[in-house]
Protein backbone atom coordinates (compact mmCIF):
# COMPACT_ATOMS: atom_id res chain seq x y z
CA UNK A 1 0.00 0.00 0.00
CA UNK A 2 1.30 3.31 -0.98
CA UNK A 3 2.52 6.25 1.05
CA UNK A 4 0.06 8.95 2.00
CA UNK A 5 -1.03 11.23 -0.80
CA UNK A 6 0.85 14.49 -0.63
CA UNK A 7 -1.87 16.64 -2.14
CA UNK A 8 -4.49 18.33 -0.02
CA UNK A 9 -7.58 16.25 -0.84
CA UNK A 10 -9.81 19.26 -0.27
CA UNK A 11 -8.00 21.38 -2.84
CA UNK A 12 -8.76 19.55 -6.06
CA UNK A 13 -11.90 19.81 -8.19
CA UNK A 14 -14.51 17.32 -7.11
CA UNK A 15 -12.53 15.94 -4.21
CA UNK A 16 -14.11 15.06 -0.90
CA UNK A 17 -13.04 17.48 1.82
CA UNK A 18 -11.23 15.84 4.69
CA UNK A 19 -11.21 16.61 8.34
CA UNK A 20 -8.42 19.17 8.23
CA UNK A 21 -5.63 16.98 6.83
CA UNK A 22 -2.12 18.35 6.93
CA UNK A 23 -1.15 20.31 3.84
CA UNK A 24 1.71 17.93 3.06
CA UNK A 25 1.36 14.56 4.82
CA UNK A 26 4.61 12.86 5.70
CA UNK A 27 5.57 10.28 3.08
CA UNK A 28 4.89 6.66 3.92
CA UNK A 29 6.83 3.62 2.88
CA UNK A 30 5.28 0.63 1.09
CA UNK A 31 3.72 -2.21 2.96
CA UNK A 32 6.04 -4.99 1.86
CA UNK A 33 5.56 -8.63 2.68
CA UNK A 34 7.33 -10.80 5.20
CA UNK A 35 9.14 -12.40 2.26
CA UNK A 36 10.26 -9.03 1.00
CA UNK A 37 11.48 -7.90 4.40
CA UNK A 38 13.90 -10.83 4.29
CA UNK A 39 15.60 -9.48 1.16
CA UNK A 40 18.40 -7.25 2.40
CA UNK A 41 18.68 -3.71 1.19
CA UNK A 42 15.27 -3.46 -0.44
CA UNK A 43 13.71 -0.06 -0.48
CA UNK A 44 10.43 -0.15 1.41
CA UNK A 45 8.65 2.48 -0.56
CA UNK A 46 5.36 2.00 -2.32
CA UNK A 47 5.23 2.11 -6.03
CA UNK A 48 3.22 4.33 -8.25
CA UNK A 49 3.31 4.12 -11.92
CA UNK A 50 2.93 7.13 -14.06
CA UNK A 51 2.54 10.75 -13.21
CA UNK A 52 -1.14 11.10 -13.71
CA UNK A 53 -1.83 14.15 -11.66
CA UNK A 54 -5.46 15.07 -11.45
CA UNK A 55 -7.83 13.44 -9.00
CA UNK A 56 -11.04 12.16 -10.53
CA UNK A 57 -14.27 13.93 -9.75
CA UNK A 58 -16.05 12.36 -6.82
CA UNK A 59 -19.20 10.96 -8.33
CA UNK A 60 -21.16 7.77 -8.00
CA UNK A 61 -20.45 5.25 -10.79
CA UNK A 62 -22.52 6.08 -13.84
CA UNK A 63 -22.98 9.75 -12.96
CA UNK A 64 -21.88 12.47 -15.33
CA UNK A 65 -18.13 12.72 -15.50
CA UNK A 66 -17.40 8.99 -15.27
CA UNK A 67 -16.41 6.88 -18.24
CA UNK A 68 -18.92 4.32 -19.52
CA UNK A 69 -18.09 0.64 -19.22
CA UNK A 70 -16.28 -0.54 -22.34
CA UNK A 71 -16.35 -3.87 -24.10
CA UNK A 72 -14.31 -6.30 -22.05
CA UNK A 73 -14.71 -4.18 -18.93
CA UNK A 74 -15.17 -5.90 -15.57
CA UNK A 75 -18.70 -6.96 -14.82
CA UNK A 76 -20.67 -4.86 -12.39
CA UNK A 77 -22.05 -6.71 -9.42
CA UNK A 78 -25.38 -5.98 -7.74
CA UNK A 79 -24.99 -4.05 -4.51
CA UNK A 80 -26.43 -6.84 -2.45
CA UNK A 81 -25.64 -7.54 1.17
CA UNK A 82 -25.31 -11.21 0.34
CA UNK A 83 -22.76 -11.75 -2.41
CA UNK A 84 -23.03 -14.53 -4.99
CA UNK A 85 -20.90 -17.58 -4.31
CA UNK A 86 -19.50 -18.11 -7.78
CA UNK A 87 -16.73 -16.40 -9.70
CA UNK A 88 -18.19 -14.50 -12.69
CA UNK A 89 -17.68 -15.80 -16.19
CA UNK A 90 -14.88 -14.02 -18.04
CA UNK A 91 -15.71 -10.82 -19.93
CA UNK A 92 -15.83 -11.15 -23.71
CA UNK A 93 -12.46 -12.14 -25.10
CA UNK A 94 -10.97 -13.11 -21.73
CA UNK A 95 -10.38 -16.49 -20.12
CA UNK A 96 -10.23 -17.23 -16.40
CA UNK A 97 -6.60 -17.75 -15.37
CA UNK A 98 -6.94 -18.16 -11.60
CA UNK A 99 -9.50 -17.54 -8.88
CA UNK A 100 -10.38 -18.19 -5.26
CA UNK A 101 -14.04 -18.34 -4.21
CA UNK A 102 -13.22 -18.83 -0.50
CA UNK A 103 -15.46 -21.85 -0.06
CA UNK A 104 -13.64 -23.23 2.97
CA UNK A 105 -15.37 -24.45 6.12
CA UNK A 106 -16.48 -21.91 8.71
CA UNK A 107 -13.74 -20.47 10.93
CA UNK A 108 -10.88 -22.06 9.00
CA UNK A 109 -7.72 -20.33 7.87
CA UNK A 110 -6.79 -19.82 4.25
CA UNK A 111 -4.97 -22.69 2.48
CA UNK A 112 -1.24 -22.05 2.67
CA UNK A 113 -0.75 -23.77 -0.69
CA UNK A 114 -2.46 -20.72 -2.21
CA UNK A 115 -1.90 -17.93 0.32
CA UNK A 116 0.85 -16.89 2.69
CA UNK A 117 0.27 -14.95 5.90
CA UNK A 118 2.19 -11.72 6.44
CA UNK A 119 2.56 -11.53 10.21
CA UNK A 120 4.20 -9.21 12.67
CA UNK A 121 3.90 -5.64 13.90
CA UNK A 122 2.53 -3.09 11.46
CA UNK A 123 5.51 -0.90 12.17
CA UNK A 124 7.65 -3.36 10.19
CA UNK A 125 5.68 -2.63 7.00
CA UNK A 126 7.03 0.91 6.86
CA UNK A 127 3.72 2.78 6.74
CA UNK A 128 3.19 3.75 10.36
CA UNK A 129 0.53 1.13 11.02
CA UNK A 130 -0.12 0.25 14.66
CA UNK A 131 -1.72 -3.21 14.41
CA UNK A 132 -0.03 -6.59 14.71
CA UNK A 133 -0.83 -8.91 11.79
CA UNK A 134 -1.51 -12.51 12.85
CA UNK A 135 -2.39 -15.88 11.31
CA UNK A 136 -5.07 -16.47 13.96
CA UNK A 137 -8.57 -17.38 12.82
CA UNK A 138 -9.70 -14.55 15.07
CA UNK A 139 -8.25 -12.19 12.45
CA UNK A 140 -8.16 -14.17 9.17
CA UNK A 141 -10.71 -16.84 8.30
CA UNK A 142 -13.20 -18.21 5.82
CA UNK A 143 -16.75 -17.91 7.09
CA UNK A 144 -18.33 -21.05 5.60
CA UNK A 145 -20.58 -18.93 3.37
CA UNK A 146 -18.08 -18.29 0.60
CA UNK A 147 -16.24 -15.31 2.04
CA UNK A 148 -12.76 -14.42 3.27
CA UNK A 149 -12.86 -12.26 6.40
CA UNK A 150 -10.07 -10.03 7.68
CA UNK A 151 -11.05 -8.67 11.10
CA UNK A 152 -9.41 -5.97 13.20
CA UNK A 153 -9.72 -6.50 16.97
CA UNK A 154 -8.81 -4.22 19.86
CA UNK A 155 -8.01 -4.97 23.47
CA UNK A 156 -7.21 -2.55 26.28
CA UNK A 157 -8.16 1.07 26.81
CA UNK A 158 -5.53 2.81 24.67
CA UNK A 159 -6.95 3.41 21.18
CA UNK A 160 -3.49 3.53 19.62
CA UNK A 161 -2.26 0.16 20.92
CA UNK A 162 -3.66 -3.35 21.30
CA UNK A 163 -4.87 -3.89 17.72
CA UNK A 164 -4.57 -7.17 15.80
CA UNK A 165 -5.63 -7.80 12.21
CA UNK A 166 -4.83 -9.84 9.09
CA UNK A 167 -2.87 -9.64 5.87
CA UNK A 168 -2.37 -12.35 3.22
CA UNK A 169 -0.69 -12.51 -0.19
CA UNK A 170 -0.77 -15.10 -2.96
CA UNK A 171 1.98 -17.68 -3.06
CA UNK A 172 1.97 -17.28 -6.83
CA UNK A 173 3.59 -14.18 -8.31
CA UNK A 174 2.49 -14.98 -11.84
CA UNK A 175 -0.44 -12.69 -12.59
CA UNK A 176 0.41 -10.40 -15.49
CA UNK A 177 -0.13 -9.52 -19.13
CA UNK A 178 2.20 -10.91 -21.79
CA UNK A 179 3.34 -8.55 -24.54
CA UNK A 180 0.29 -7.74 -26.64
CA UNK A 181 -2.11 -9.12 -24.02
CA UNK A 182 -4.37 -7.91 -21.23
CA UNK A 183 -4.73 -9.06 -17.64
CA UNK A 184 -7.57 -8.16 -15.29
CA UNK A 185 -7.61 -8.64 -11.53
CA UNK A 186 -11.03 -8.31 -9.90
CA UNK A 187 -12.47 -8.89 -6.43
CA UNK A 188 -15.89 -8.52 -4.87
CA UNK A 189 -15.44 -6.80 -1.52
CA UNK A 190 -17.47 -5.30 1.29
CA UNK A 191 -15.47 -2.67 3.12
CA UNK A 192 -15.73 -2.58 6.95
CA UNK A 193 -19.33 -1.74 7.85
CA UNK A 194 -18.47 1.36 9.83
CA UNK A 195 -18.83 5.13 9.44
CA UNK A 196 -16.61 8.12 9.90
CA UNK A 197 -18.01 8.29 13.45
CA UNK A 198 -16.64 4.89 14.52
CA UNK A 199 -14.23 3.90 11.73
CA UNK A 200 -11.30 6.28 12.20
CA UNK A 201 -8.00 4.52 11.49
CA UNK A 202 -9.38 1.64 9.40
CA UNK A 203 -7.37 1.07 6.20
CA UNK A 204 -8.63 -1.84 4.03
CA UNK A 205 -6.77 -2.65 0.83
CA UNK A 206 -6.72 -4.92 -2.25
CA UNK A 207 -3.46 -4.45 -4.16
CA UNK A 208 -0.53 -5.99 -6.03
CA UNK A 209 3.25 -5.89 -5.94
CA UNK A 210 5.57 -6.70 -8.83
CA UNK A 211 6.97 -10.23 -8.83
CA UNK A 212 10.49 -8.90 -9.22
CA UNK A 213 10.31 -7.50 -5.69
CA UNK A 214 10.63 -11.08 -4.43
CA UNK A 215 13.83 -11.59 -6.38
CA UNK A 216 15.59 -8.42 -5.25
CA UNK A 217 14.43 -5.51 -7.42
CA UNK A 218 13.85 -2.60 -5.03
CA UNK A 219 10.58 -0.82 -4.46
CA UNK A 220 9.23 1.21 -6.16
CA UNK A 221 11.19 0.18 -9.27
CA UNK A 222 9.46 -3.23 -9.19
CA UNK A 223 6.01 -1.66 -9.30
CA UNK A 224 2.90 -1.59 -7.16
CA UNK A 225 -0.73 -1.27 -8.22
CA UNK A 226 -3.25 -0.36 -5.51
CA UNK A 227 -6.68 -1.51 -6.71
CA UNK A 228 -8.69 -0.53 -3.63
CA UNK A 229 -7.74 1.56 -0.64
CA UNK A 230 -10.13 3.30 1.72
CA UNK A 231 -9.35 5.11 4.95
CA UNK A 232 -11.38 6.09 8.01
CA UNK A 233 -14.58 4.49 6.61
CA UNK A 234 -15.18 7.40 4.23
CA UNK A 235 -17.10 5.29 1.65
CA UNK A 236 -14.56 6.04 -1.02
CA UNK A 237 -11.82 4.37 -3.06
CA UNK A 238 -8.31 5.36 -4.12
CA UNK A 239 -6.42 3.77 -7.02
CA UNK A 240 -2.66 4.28 -7.34
CA UNK A 241 0.37 3.18 -9.34
CA UNK A 242 3.84 3.32 -7.77
CA UNK A 243 7.04 3.15 -9.84
CA UNK A 244 10.46 4.63 -10.52
CA UNK A 245 12.66 5.73 -7.63
CA UNK A 246 12.04 6.98 -4.13
CA UNK A 247 11.91 9.78 -3.17
CA UNK A 248 10.68 11.78 -6.14
CA UNK A 249 11.52 10.33 -9.51
CA UNK A 250 9.20 10.07 -12.51
CA UNK A 251 6.32 8.76 -10.40
CA UNK A 252 6.46 11.39 -7.62
CA UNK A 253 7.26 8.90 -4.90
CA UNK A 254 6.49 8.15 -2.31
CA UNK A 255 3.08 9.46 -3.36
CA UNK A 256 2.83 7.71 -6.70
CA UNK A 257 0.38 8.43 -9.49
CA UNK A 258 -3.13 8.23 -8.13
CA UNK A 259 -6.80 8.77 -8.80
CA UNK A 260 -7.42 10.90 -5.77
CA UNK A 261 -10.44 10.08 -3.63
CA UNK A 262 -13.36 8.64 -5.61
CA UNK A 263 -16.81 8.26 -4.08
CA UNK A 264 -17.98 4.70 -3.40
CA UNK A 265 -21.57 4.98 -2.13
CA UNK A 266 -22.67 1.95 -0.14
CA UNK A 267 -19.24 0.34 -0.19
CA UNK A 268 -19.28 -0.03 3.61
CA UNK A 269 -22.62 -1.86 3.63
CA UNK A 270 -22.62 -3.95 0.43
CA UNK A 271 -20.37 -5.90 -1.91
CA UNK A 272 -18.91 -4.02 -4.87
CA UNK A 273 -16.41 -5.04 -7.53
CA UNK A 274 -12.96 -3.46 -7.71
CA UNK A 275 -10.75 -4.23 -10.69
CA UNK A 276 -7.65 -3.26 -12.61
CA UNK A 277 -6.77 -4.04 -16.21
CA UNK A 278 -3.17 -3.90 -17.41
CA UNK A 279 -3.53 -3.53 -21.17
CA UNK A 280 -0.43 -4.24 -23.28
CA UNK A 281 -2.46 -4.65 -26.49
CA UNK A 282 -2.76 -0.89 -27.06
CA UNK A 283 -0.20 1.81 -27.72
CA UNK A 284 0.62 3.35 -25.36
CA UNK A 285 0.05 0.61 -22.81
CA UNK A 286 -2.48 1.42 -20.09
CA UNK A 287 -3.58 0.57 -16.57
CA UNK A 288 -7.30 1.09 -15.99
CA UNK A 289 -9.12 1.11 -12.64
CA UNK A 290 -12.77 0.05 -12.36
CA UNK A 291 -15.46 0.35 -9.69
CA UNK A 292 -18.52 -1.82 -10.39
CA UNK A 293 -17.48 -2.11 -14.03
CA UNK A 294 -17.02 1.64 -14.59
CA UNK A 295 -13.56 2.90 -15.54
CA UNK A 296 -12.81 5.81 -13.20
CA UNK A 297 -9.04 6.23 -13.61
CA UNK A 298 -6.45 5.46 -16.31
CA UNK A 299 -2.66 5.73 -16.45
CA UNK A 300 -0.78 5.55 -19.76
CA UNK A 301 2.77 4.39 -20.37
CA UNK A 302 3.67 7.72 -21.95
CA UNK A 303 3.29 9.44 -18.59
CA UNK A 304 6.72 8.10 -17.59
CA UNK A 305 9.83 7.00 -19.44
CA UNK A 306 9.85 3.60 -21.13
CA UNK A 307 12.30 1.99 -18.71
CA UNK A 308 10.34 3.07 -15.63
CA UNK A 309 7.12 1.70 -17.11
CA UNK A 310 8.65 -1.61 -18.21
CA UNK A 311 10.27 -2.19 -14.81
CA UNK A 312 7.03 -1.49 -12.97
CA UNK A 313 4.38 -2.99 -15.23
CA UNK A 314 5.68 -5.43 -17.84
CA UNK A 315 6.00 -8.44 -15.55
CA UNK A 316 3.76 -10.58 -13.31
CA UNK A 317 2.44 -9.53 -9.90
CA UNK A 318 1.27 -11.12 -6.65
CA UNK A 319 -2.00 -10.15 -4.96
CA UNK A 320 -2.50 -8.88 -1.40
CA UNK A 321 -5.49 -8.32 0.88
CA UNK A 322 -5.07 -6.58 4.22
CA UNK A 323 -6.87 -4.58 6.87
CA UNK A 324 -4.47 -2.15 8.50
CA UNK A 325 -5.07 0.16 11.43
CA UNK A 326 -3.58 3.61 11.65
CA UNK A 327 -0.62 4.82 9.64
CA UNK A 328 0.29 7.72 7.43
CA UNK A 329 -2.60 7.45 4.98
CA UNK A 330 -5.44 7.56 7.55
CA UNK A 331 -3.53 10.28 9.39
CA UNK A 332 -3.55 12.40 6.24
CA UNK A 333 -7.34 12.36 6.31
CA UNK A 334 -8.02 13.23 9.92
CA UNK A 335 -6.13 10.78 12.08
CA UNK A 336 -5.89 7.19 13.23
CA UNK A 337 -7.89 5.14 15.74
CA UNK A 338 -9.43 7.11 18.59
CA UNK A 339 -11.65 6.40 21.56
CA UNK A 340 -14.69 6.09 19.27
CA UNK A 341 -13.12 3.58 16.86
CA UNK A 342 -15.01 0.28 16.97
CA UNK A 343 -13.28 -3.06 17.39
CA UNK A 344 -14.32 -5.91 15.06
CA UNK A 345 -14.55 -4.16 11.70
CA UNK A 346 -14.28 -6.65 8.81
CA UNK A 347 -12.99 -6.60 5.25
CA UNK A 348 -15.14 -9.25 3.55
CA UNK A 349 -14.07 -10.73 0.19
CA UNK A 350 -16.46 -12.89 -1.82
CA UNK A 351 -14.02 -13.86 -4.58
CA UNK A 352 -10.87 -12.79 -6.33
CA UNK A 353 -10.21 -13.64 -9.99
CA UNK A 354 -7.57 -13.12 -12.64
CA UNK A 355 -8.60 -13.05 -16.31
CA UNK A 356 -6.33 -12.90 -19.36
CA UNK A 357 -6.60 -12.26 -23.06
CA UNK A 358 -4.23 -11.41 -25.84
CA UNK A 359 -2.18 -12.05 -28.47
CA UNK A 360 -3.72 -15.26 -29.49
CA UNK A 361 -2.62 -15.62 -26.06
CA UNK A 362 -4.00 -16.99 -22.89
CA UNK A 363 -7.27 -17.71 -24.67
CA UNK A 364 -7.30 -21.50 -25.17
CA UNK A 365 -6.96 -22.69 -28.78
CA UNK A 366 -10.12 -24.00 -30.43
CA UNK A 367 -10.79 -27.70 -30.09
CA UNK A 368 -10.59 -29.44 -33.44
CA UNK A 369 -13.52 -31.65 -34.38
CA UNK A 370 -11.15 -34.13 -36.02
CA UNK A 371 -7.52 -34.93 -35.23
CA UNK A 372 -4.84 -33.99 -37.75
CA UNK A 373 -3.81 -36.68 -40.17
CA UNK A 374 -0.74 -38.62 -39.14
CA UNK A 375 -1.86 -41.58 -37.09
CA UNK A 376 -3.66 -42.36 -33.84
CA UNK A 377 -3.58 -40.00 -30.88
CA UNK A 378 -1.39 -41.92 -28.42
CA UNK A 379 -0.74 -39.45 -25.61
CA UNK A 380 -4.12 -38.40 -24.27
CA UNK A 381 -4.64 -39.45 -20.66
CA UNK A 382 -1.23 -41.13 -20.44
CA UNK A 383 1.13 -40.53 -17.46
CA UNK A 384 2.76 -37.14 -17.92
CA UNK A 385 5.55 -35.55 -15.92
CA UNK A 386 7.62 -32.38 -16.14
CA UNK A 387 10.81 -30.82 -14.88
CA UNK A 388 8.76 -28.29 -12.89
CA UNK A 389 5.38 -26.62 -12.59
CA UNK A 390 4.59 -22.96 -12.02
CA UNK A 391 2.21 -23.85 -9.17
CA UNK A 392 -0.38 -26.45 -8.22
CA UNK A 393 -2.89 -25.05 -10.74
CA UNK A 394 -0.73 -25.98 -13.75
CA UNK A 395 0.49 -29.60 -13.38
CA UNK A 396 1.98 -31.66 -16.20
CA UNK A 397 -1.07 -33.93 -16.77
CA UNK A 398 -3.08 -30.85 -17.85
CA UNK A 399 -1.19 -30.96 -21.15
CA UNK A 400 -2.42 -34.44 -22.07
CA UNK A 401 -5.96 -34.40 -20.67
CA UNK A 402 -7.68 -33.45 -23.95
CA UNK A 403 -9.02 -30.24 -22.39
CA UNK A 404 -7.84 -27.04 -24.08
CA UNK A 405 -9.04 -25.04 -21.09
CA UNK A 406 -6.34 -26.48 -18.82
CA UNK A 407 -2.59 -26.18 -19.23
CA UNK A 408 0.83 -27.08 -17.90
CA UNK A 409 3.15 -24.21 -17.04
CA UNK A 410 6.76 -24.49 -15.90
CA UNK A 411 9.03 -22.51 -13.63
CA UNK A 412 10.45 -19.30 -15.12
CA UNK A 413 13.87 -20.67 -16.15
CA UNK A 414 15.69 -22.70 -18.81
CA UNK A 415 15.83 -25.55 -19.62
CA UNK A 416 12.48 -27.25 -18.88
CA UNK A 417 10.82 -30.39 -20.21
CA UNK A 418 7.45 -32.13 -20.42
CA UNK A 419 7.25 -35.86 -21.18
CA UNK A 420 4.54 -38.43 -21.71
CA UNK A 421 4.80 -42.19 -21.17
CA UNK A 422 2.92 -43.92 -24.01
CA UNK A 423 3.05 -47.26 -22.16
CA UNK A 424 4.81 -49.12 -24.97
CA UNK A 425 7.14 -48.36 -27.86
CA UNK A 426 5.38 -46.74 -30.83
CA UNK A 427 6.31 -45.30 -34.20
CA UNK A 428 5.87 -41.53 -33.90
CA UNK A 429 4.64 -39.61 -36.95
CA UNK A 430 3.24 -36.31 -35.65
CA UNK A 431 3.42 -34.03 -32.60
CA UNK A 432 1.02 -31.14 -31.99
CA UNK A 433 1.91 -28.42 -29.49
CA UNK A 434 -0.82 -25.98 -28.51
CA UNK A 435 1.12 -23.20 -26.81
CA UNK A 436 -0.22 -20.64 -24.40
CA UNK A 437 1.32 -17.14 -24.64
CA UNK A 438 4.42 -18.40 -22.81
CA UNK A 439 5.91 -20.53 -25.58
CA UNK A 440 9.30 -21.97 -26.51
CA UNK A 441 11.51 -20.12 -28.95
CA UNK A 442 14.02 -22.99 -29.01
CA UNK A 443 13.08 -26.58 -28.21
CA UNK A 444 13.53 -30.19 -29.22
CA UNK A 445 11.19 -33.15 -29.53
CA UNK A 446 12.93 -36.22 -28.15
CA UNK A 447 12.08 -39.91 -27.80
CA UNK A 448 13.34 -42.63 -25.47
CA UNK A 449 12.73 -46.29 -24.79
CA UNK A 450 13.74 -46.13 -21.14
CA UNK A 451 13.05 -42.53 -20.06
CA UNK A 452 16.79 -41.94 -19.53
CA UNK A 453 18.54 -42.03 -22.90
CA UNK A 454 17.04 -39.58 -25.41
CA UNK A 455 17.15 -39.18 -29.20
CA UNK A 456 16.30 -35.83 -30.79
CA UNK A 457 13.88 -36.19 -33.71
CA UNK A 458 13.02 -32.50 -34.16
CA UNK A 459 14.78 -29.26 -33.27
CA UNK A 460 14.15 -25.53 -33.80
CA UNK A 461 15.53 -22.22 -32.56
CA UNK A 462 12.74 -20.15 -34.13
CA UNK A 463 9.52 -21.50 -32.63
CA UNK A 464 6.53 -19.28 -33.55
CA UNK A 465 4.22 -20.27 -30.70
CA UNK A 466 0.50 -20.75 -31.30
CA UNK A 467 -0.44 -24.23 -32.51
CA UNK A 468 2.47 -26.12 -34.07
CA UNK A 469 1.86 -29.32 -36.00
CA UNK A 470 5.12 -31.17 -36.58
CA UNK A 471 5.45 -34.06 -39.04
CA UNK A 472 8.29 -36.15 -37.65
CA UNK A 473 9.75 -39.62 -37.81
CA UNK A 474 10.94 -41.61 -34.82
CA UNK A 475 10.04 -44.23 -32.28
CA UNK A 476 9.96 -44.67 -28.52
CA UNK A 477 7.87 -45.26 -25.43
CA UNK A 478 8.57 -41.81 -24.00
CA UNK A 479 8.19 -38.54 -25.91
CA UNK A 480 9.14 -35.14 -24.55
CA UNK A 481 9.34 -31.47 -25.39
CA UNK A 482 12.72 -30.21 -24.20
CA UNK A 483 12.71 -26.40 -24.08
CA UNK A 484 16.00 -24.53 -24.06
CA UNK A 485 14.99 -20.90 -24.73
CA UNK A 486 11.76 -19.20 -23.62
CA UNK A 487 10.09 -16.59 -25.83
CA UNK A 488 8.90 -14.57 -22.80
CA UNK A 489 10.00 -13.87 -19.24
CA UNK A 490 7.48 -16.49 -18.09
CA UNK A 491 7.98 -20.25 -18.19
CA UNK A 492 6.89 -22.76 -20.85
CA UNK A 493 3.13 -23.30 -21.08
CA UNK A 494 1.17 -25.82 -23.13
CA UNK A 495 -2.59 -26.21 -23.38
CA UNK A 496 -2.07 -29.59 -25.06
CA UNK A 497 0.87 -31.83 -26.02
CA UNK A 498 -0.36 -34.43 -28.51
CA UNK A 499 1.66 -37.35 -29.88
CA UNK A 500 0.36 -39.30 -32.89
CA UNK A 501 1.62 -42.52 -34.37
CA UNK A 502 1.05 -46.26 -34.61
Amino acid sequence: MHPSHRHDPGSEPGSVPSAAPPAAPAPRRPRVSTTTRMIGGLSMAVLAIVGLAAAQAVAAPGHAGTAPAAAGAPQAMPNALTAPNTVPAPPAGFSLTWSDDFNGAANTGVPTSTWKYDTGPGSSFGTGEIETMTNSTSNVYEDGNGHLVLKALHTGTNATTGWTSGRIETQAATFGAPAGGVVMMQASIQQPNLTTANGAGYWPAFWMLGSTLRSGTPWPTSGEVDILEDINSRSSVFGTLHCGTNPGGPCNESTGIGSGEHACPGCQTAYHTYAVQIDRSVSPEQIRWYLDGTNYFTVKATQVDATTWANAVDHPFFIIFDLAMGGGFPAAFGGGPNSSTASGGQLNVDYVAVYNKGPGSTTPPPTSSSPPAGGTLLSQGKPTTASSQENASFPAPNATDGNTGTRWSSAFSDPQWLQVDLGATHTISKVVLQWEAAYAKAFQIQTSNDGTNWTTIYSTTAGPGGTQTLSISGSGRYVRMYGTTRATQYGYSLWEFQVYGS
